[in-house]
């Protein structure tokens, strides 16, 4: 059974900075893309980050520059280092794989809240 864990959430104030972690688990055959999603309150999940298979990054544009994505050397976790943290980047934090057989894993999420 394939388990996404994700950890480092919390409640901060704006301009601080946070690191998420997450760490799979059980046999993902091969990962296409791996990162991070979020869901703010009453808005639809986004992209925040993510790492491609040819080892490309992508980021929302309303983080580049402030957020960084980076892999564990095993290649099965990934972390968000967050700065410059912001009240509209209040939102929980989702675990994202898709594998090349176009199977989604999610994990269960973590809430980021910034206070301003």
């Amino acid at each position: 059974q394939v388990q996404l864990v994700e950890s480092g959430g919390g409640l901060v104030q704006a301009g601080e900075s946070l690191s998420l972690s997450c760490a799979t688990s059980g046999d993902i055959v091969s990962i296409m893309r791996m990162g991070w999603f979020r869901q703010a309150p009453g808005k639809p999940r986004e992209l925040v980050a993510e790492f491609t298979s040819g080892g490309t990054t992508n980021y929302a544009d309303s983080v580049k520059g402030r957020f960084t994505i980076s892999r564990g050397s095993a290649k099965n976790t990934v972390f968000l280092q967050m700065n410059s943290l912001q009240p509209d980047d209040t939102a929980v934090y989702f675990c994202h794989v898709l594998s090349f057989s176009y199977k989604n894993y999610w994990g269960k999420g973590t809430l980021v809240t910034v206070s301003s």
